[in-house]
């Protein structure tokens, strides 16, 4: 491209004549067109754009210097196919086509950006071109003229930006997964205080009328064995009948509201438990005898046991209860006869699972009792709600709905995990998880089962401590029958004085009583006065003194309320007798 205009005075010039005018008004045009030049040169620089102009038909191309400083050339033949050439291989097909389809539809204007290679394999630059193309009348392109402009910059930042998206994007995702472990974390932690609150609701309930209303149990209790044991005096007689049958009549009324206390505090993990290691194969084959009655003869009972199973340390009598209440509610599912299957397995709980679970549960071996029956299933409804207090889907007077409460209640007290799968019409698994107990075999002396109460007779000093009128003088009045030298006192401060004036064999103290001092207390500071003191615990609720984490402490003998004079005759020999 031109930087001046070149005025040429031909030879001919002498023959004609120029004016003054004439050569200012030339000498302006030369001093705009310079300007014009240099203004052109400046746009250029500021918008590191080249101008090109490209002759189709002769494939002569102009290249003004900055276009040429873009492509770091030093020389240029004009050639169309030489400028092709600083174009990137890979970009060249592209371009090509794009060129020649604007010419096949007569594009006005042409936009494109491609790569171009530095000479001597130096680095590769980002070009912008914008084309307006000329045609002839016949619509062939005869004229191109347009401008480069280097954008490797722009790219960069493109690029730059690209990957701080995708970094930020994936920032976004990670804390996105993050909030949603929160949110499922919060959403377990509700789960688990509400199921929380739900049983200490039931506890607090459970625990303000457990005690006093086991005393009174006791005492009815106490009272029906009396008049059993005065029937046989009586003698043959209808009288005596009806009053025999009357006795027997209270006291299954006494059995179903002890049962109903027991599941209540079963089901609020308050109930002292004393667990062992037991092999539950042992466990589940000495109760299927009574299983096999107590289902009937419509409903056909098998046992899958597996060999090698893990020893647990868990209650036994809790566990037969536990076993005995699924069975009952599969027979139950079982309207008209089926199949109820009893199986244990090793099993291993990992953190998939135990994260899926609402509840907090260890990772780690477990022993797996499952009770599975043929019956009606559950819906998704009954499914959810079926561990809830109360809740039951039997006739009015058919179910208290605390079997299965009662079951998870005993289930989660021993750190284990209960699991229910049903469906409608296929039948339902319930499936207990104890933890598997490693240690030494343990031994336990049940002397005071093997033992009669003809045989419980004893001439001990037994000191009475209870707060409850009532029961002290039932519970005195049925010792002092059997022999025994009883004291009396129904508060801890009053038994400490008695026992500083008096040598007592054996302590006999609720736990839960009045006046800042409870049995416990008593009975530690007893001990600490009279090493050697047997002492002997009653109590119809409690949540601490001798029970921690659901368990009785170590060496402690309680007798639970209520309680019948055969129970406390055999419980209280067999301890005078150790």
């Amino acid at each position: 491209m031109r930087h001046s205009l070149d005025i040429v005075v031909k030879s001919n010039r002498a023959a004609k004549q120029v004016s003054g005018k004439e050569i200012t008004e030339l000498q302006d045009a030369l001093s705009r067109l310079r300007e014009t030049e240099e203004l052109l040169g400046l746009a250029q620089e500021a918008g590191r754009a080249g101008i090109f102009e490209w002759q189709v038909q002769t494939d002569v191309m102009r290249l003004s210097p900055k276009f040429m400083s873009i492509y770091q050339l030093t020389e240029f033949d004009g050639r169309y196919d030489t400028w092709l050439k600083c174009i990137f291989r890979e970009d060249v097909p592209r371009i090509v086509d794009m060129i020649d389809s604007a010419f096949a539809t007569q594009q006005r204007e042409l936009h494109a950006e491609f790569r171009i290679l530095s000479p001597g394999g130096g680095k590769l630059k980002w070009i912008e071109a914008r084309t307006i193309i000329f045609y002839d009348e016949g619509g062939r392109a005869m004229r191109a003229v347009g401008v480069n402009v280097d954008i490797t910059g722009r790219k960069r930042a493109i690029v730059q930006l690209r990957a701080f998206t995708e970094t930020l994007e994936e920032a976004v995702k990670e804390r996105t997964r993050e909030l949603e472990i929160q949110n499922e974390a919060r959403i377990k932690a509700e789960e688990l205080l509400r199921q929380a609150q739900k049983m200490e609701a039931v506890g607090q309930l459970t625990g303000g009328v457990a005690h006093d209303f086991n005393n009174l149990l006791t005492i009815v209790m106490g009272g029906l064995d009396a008049i059993g044991r005065q029937i046989p005096e009586l003698g043959a007689s209808p009288a005596a009948e009806r009053i025999a049958r009357a006795r027997d009549m209270a006291l299954q009324g006494v059995q179903r509201a002890v049962t109903l206390t027991d599941r209540l505090l079963a089901f609020s993990r308050q109930q002292p438990l004393a667990p062992r290691a037991i092999d539950a194969n042992k466990l589940v084959s000495g109760i299927c005898e009574f299983l096999r009655r107590t289902l009937g003869e419509s409903v056909s009972l098998e046992t899958v046991l597996a060999g090698g199973l893990w020893r647990t340390n868990v209650d036994p009598h809790q566990l037969e209860n536990a076993v005995l209440n699924l069975a009952v509610n599969a027979r139950d599912a079982l309207p008209h006869g089926g199949k109820v299957t009893i199986e244990t397995a090793n099993c291993y709980l990992d953190d998939t699972y135990v994260s899926s679970i609402p509840e907090p549960v260890e990772v780690g071996q477990y022993v797996l009792i499952a009770v599975t029956d043929t019956g009606v299933g559950m819906d998704q409804l009954t499914l959810e709600r079926a561990f809830d207090p109360f809740f039951t889907t039997k006739e009015v007077g058919k179910g208290t709905g605390l079997g299965l409460s009662q079951v998870y209640g005993f289930v989660r007290q021993s750190a284990g995990h209960v699991k229910v799968y049903s469906e409608l019409g296929e039948g339902t698994t319930v499936k207990i998880y104890l933890p598997r107990y490693i240690g030494a075999e343990e031994h336990t002396d049940h002397i005071e089962r093997t033992r009669d109460g003809a045989g419980a007779i004893g001439t001990e000093t037994i000191l009475v401590v209870e707060d409850d009128n009532a029961l002290r003088s039932y519970t005195v009045d049925t010792l002092c029958e059997l022999g025994y030298r009883v004291l009396e006192a129904p508060t801890g401060a009053a038994a400490l004085q008695i026992l500083d004036s008096n040598k007592i064999d054996l302590l006999f103290t609720d736990v839960v009583m009045p006046g800042g001092v409870n049995g416990r207390q008593l009975a530690d500071e007893a001990v600490r006065r009279h090493p050697g003191l047997k002492v002997l615990f009653t109590t119809g609720y409690t949540r601490n003194a001798i029970v921690h984490h659901g368990r009785l402490d170590p060496s402690v003998q309680m007798l639970g309320k209520p309680f019948s004079i055969d129970e406390l005759t055999r419980k209280v020999r067999a301890l005078l007798d150790l």
